[in-house]
């Protein structure tokens, strides 16, 4: 059924104020060493002409992966072209983490020539360090860190030491680039599945927590101390149903790793995924959703429902403070089919506008440029439709977050903010999640139009419209310009699968 929208942008309620950085992002700790990551998709299968498919084998996941992951070389960060697109994003958060980091060992001195210590996976050297710290510092972003906390630094009965993260912190505050937050360790409640040392338990976890912490406050009290970094668990189902030890052995909740700790946060942390992907969909199939199901309401709501189930940790462990998705995407295992189209607009501007209607915090999305998720396409770093779409709610989307007055419902999502330029007025973002109806919304004035859509209405289309406009790259990597329309008072109709910023 078709919906009608009608916008009141003089009598709204004022819900709180929201973290400028609000769009954030990760850069994996296995791009700037090089490594095994998620292989990449056919052309086909991202277009949904091709299926994927993966054979399940008696020997488990672990042999799966070697059919699932492939060989990357180090991300160069120095790239003209990726330092100019981050920057063109604006102000934001880069947490450098991922569960490779929980496994590296830094050999800042070059004592390993390359061999990877016993009890470590991955080695990061002087010189990729820098180029984190530099790239950082050129685009003006805050970096946030992840530690080492694996069999290479300690036994399960021996307690965690700072020998490893003193010259992770060390280095980028003599470098100048100082390193601004921290969390413990990736995703903990996976215990080690994660790659902690053999035999670690939530309890363990605590007393390396408060020593972890406890070091940071008393050597660099200016970091936030951010945590616990943890998914799924805690009555949290992935996709239709179950939840992570579908996929690991062990899992913790978060008052098993939060609990009783004695060093207090200063964030509150979770990861949120819609469910897994297309690689991983054999082995989790209720945690995979289906191309057809991506602008559905029980899909879009997910992400909403991390939050509403994760806000009353936050109060009880962080009371006051923010609360950070410090990893989010459409799926964890590199992102879906369509993760690099247009379909994943809707949900990752979704979430946006739903995540900052119920809480204050930051959003770090996996990945600025790695893997099917990431705004920017490996190695060659085209941006992707994700890109411009956070991009045009960097720069028209203020701080202030308002009730809108209209229940979420099916062709009717809608989420409204102050004008990121200042001026007296309000922003509007209504989603048309509906396949086949028209959204009708009524204008009290006239406003500029911002519509977003798949090119020649095709939802699987890697290239997004504006306005009817493709967004592309110009010479010399220059944006395309991100203009709207006039839009008279009265009605507008929107149609299906679109995205549109009213600015009033």
């Amino acid at each position: 059924m078709s919906q009608t929208v009608k916008l009141t942008p003089d009598t709204l309620k004022a819900l709180h104020e929201v973290n400028p950085m609000l769009v954030s992002y990760n850069v994996e700790f296995a791009e700037v060493t090089g490594g095994t990551f998620w292989k990449a998709y056919t052309p086909g299968q991202i277009a949904g002409t091709e299926p994927f498919i993966v054979q399940p084998t008696a020997d488990g996941i672990a042999a799966m992966y070697k059919d699932l992951m492939q060989v990357y070389p180090p991300i160069d960060l120095y790239n003209e072209k990726l330092r100019k697109l981050a920057k063109d994003l604006g102000p934001a958060w880069v947490r450098v983490s991922g569960t490779w980091a929980t496994k590296t060992y830094y050999d800042f001195d070059g004592t390993t020539n390359g061999v990877v210590p016993e009890g470590y996976l991955n080695v990061l050297t002087k010189e990729q360090w820098i180029g984190v710290l530099d790239f950082v510092k050129a685009i003006g972003a805050k970096l946030m860190v992840s530690v080492s906390n694996c069999p290479g630094l300690h036994t399960a009965e021996e307690p965690w030491n700072p020998s490893e993260a003193e010259k992770l912190f060390g280095l980028s505050k003599e470098y100048g680039v100082p390193i601004n937050g921290a969390e413990f360790t990736n995703e903990p409640n996976m215990m080690e599945e994660t790659g902690f040392p053999k035999g670690y338990t939530a309890e363990h976890y605590r007393r390396d927590h408060d020593l972890f912490f406890s070091w940071l406050e008393e050597n660099y009290p200016e970091c936030i101390k951010i945590g616990p970094s943890t998914t799924g668990g805690d009555n949290i189902s992935f996709g239709k149903g179950g939840g992570v030890e579908q996929l690991v052995g062990e899992t913790v909740g978060c008052d098993d790793l939060v609990g009783g700790t004695k060093t207090k946060l200063d964030v509150f942390s979770y990861h949120y995924y819609n469910g897994v992907s297309d690689r991983l969909a054999s082995v989790m199939p209720n945690a995979h959703w289906q191309p057809e199901e991506a602008t559905s309401e029980a899909y879009l709501d997910t992400a909403l429902n991390f939050c509403r189930t994760y806000r009353p940790f936050r109060d009880k462990y962080v009371p006051g403070g923010e609360m950070w998705v410090t990893e989010s995407g459409d799926a964890g295992g590199g992102g879906d089919t369509w993760a690099s189209t247009y379909l994943d607009v809707i949900r990752t501007l979704n979430e946006l506008g739903g995540f900052a209607s119920l809480t204050n915090g930051v959003i770090f999305h996996n990945t600025l440029a790695s893997s099917d998720y990431g705004y920017l396409a490996r190695q060659v770093f085209d941006p992707r439709p994700n890109y411009f779409a956070v991009l045009l709610w960097n720069r028209l989307m203020g701080t202030t977050a308002y009730d809108s007055g209209e229940p979420i419902r099916e062709g009717a999502h809608v989420y409204v903010h102050s004008r990121k330029d200042g001026k007296e007025g309000k922003v509007y973002l209504v989603i048309n999640n509906s396949r086949t109806e028209t959204t009708t919304v009524e204008l009290p004035k006239d406003a500029e139009r911002y519509t977003l859509a798949g090119l020649d209405g095709n939802v699987r289309a890697t290239v997004m419209t504006l306005n009817g406009n493709p967004l592309t790259l110009g010479e010399g990597y220059a944006l395309p310009e991100l203009k709207p329309v006039a839009q008279a008072a009265g009605t507008v109709e929107l149609a299906p699968c679109t995205c549109t910023f009213f600015v009033l």
